[in-house]
């Protein structure tokens, strides 16, 4: 079958690599290059498809916009039988979802009706889910309303973070892709329950700032969400402190107030919650190296009873 792809991340990439190989992969449509890094020196930085696509000697395009009769028009000149979309960033109208000759795919990664949205992965770690998933359905006008042909469930590890559960749904999500387009035509799928469904907004960067009111094992989920992008952070001595991977530990010993460091040693710091102790594992000062305990505590000593947040 004759393909066309849209996605953008590296989560689209196994998913991009998957269809490349199972159909004649005709096009690749991804976003353009944005500007990465700091300073007034950024350069646009390809996305992580257009990369991977360039690799495989497919033909890539980067529109600021697919909308429109025009963009809809140049995709059917490809004749595509399917129109493969994997965390594309951009909503298709009605011209696309109608080009190809039999099936219009996303991949997904929660399981719709859960979690519909930019950014299904950390959200269900945010939301302490003990499990998310892998659907592929038929796209709709309306945002991951489609029906449902497949979904895979998959366990969220206690330490997972969203880049490393990131990157195990992408494989899965490709290799069920691959079994989907072979099984085509002739596979039916199911309507969602639309009254379910929830919803993952992207995240934004104020979104990472730790709130030490909350218990441990929700900040735990916190950390493991908002990693690898925009990261936990606390404030410290008026400047901020980012926050790469905790524990949630047990601990007889009278607590402190909220926020509130009761001891550091090389094992890691530990600070009191709204209820439960997390300990910090991996901190990071603006402009450096991200450093566990040991290496961390030896050039900056944090005294116990310190208020982190302010």
């Amino acid at each position: 079958m004759r393909s066309i792809f849209f996605g953008t991340p590296q989560f689209s990439v196994p998913i991009l690599r998957a269809l490349a190989g199972a159909t004649d992969l005709r096009l690749v449509v991804t976003q353009p290059a944005r500007p990465s890094g700091r300073g007034r020196g950024r350069r646009p930085d390809p996305p992580a498809v257009a990369r991977a696509a360039g690799e495989l000697g497919i033909t890539v395009i980067q529109p600021e916009r697919v909308a429109g009769k025009a963009f809809a028009a140049r995709i059917r000149e490809v004749g595509p039988d399917l129109l493969v979309t994997a965390a594309y960033g951009k909503l298709l109208g009605r011209g696309l979802l109608a080009a190809p000759r039999l099936e219009c795919l996303n991949v997904h990664a929660s399981l719709l009706p859960a979690f519909r949205g930019a950014a299904p992965i950390a959200r269900a770690i945010l939301h302490g889910a003990t499990e998310t998933g892998v659907s592929i359905m038929r796209m709709a006008a309306e945002l991951d309303a489609g029906p449902v042909f497949f979904r895979e469930v998959v366990a969220i590890r206690t330490d997972e973070t969203t880049g490393e559960l990131t990157a195990r749904l992408a494989e899965i999500g490709a290799a069920a892709l691959v079994r989907l387009v072979e099984g085509l035509p002739g596979i039916e799928p199911q309507e969602q329950d639309h009254s379910r469904a929830t919803w993952a907004p992207a995240l934004r960067k104020e979104e990472g700032l730790m709130d030490w009111v909350r218990d441990a094992a929700t900040l735990h989920a916190h950390v493991r969400g908002m990693h690898p992008w925009p990261g936990a952070f606390t404030v410290m001595g008026g400047e901020p402190l980012k926050i790469h991977r905790t524990a949630v530990v047990e601990r007889e010993s009278a607590f402190g107030a909220a926020g509130t460091a009761l001891e550091h040693s090389a094992a890691g710091l530990d600070v009191a919650c709204g209820k439960g102790v997390l300990r910090l594992l991996e901190l990071q000062r603006p402009g450096r190296k991200r450093l566990g305990p040991a290496a961390f505590f030896a050039g900056r000593r944090i005294e116990a009873g310190r208020v982190l947040g302010i």
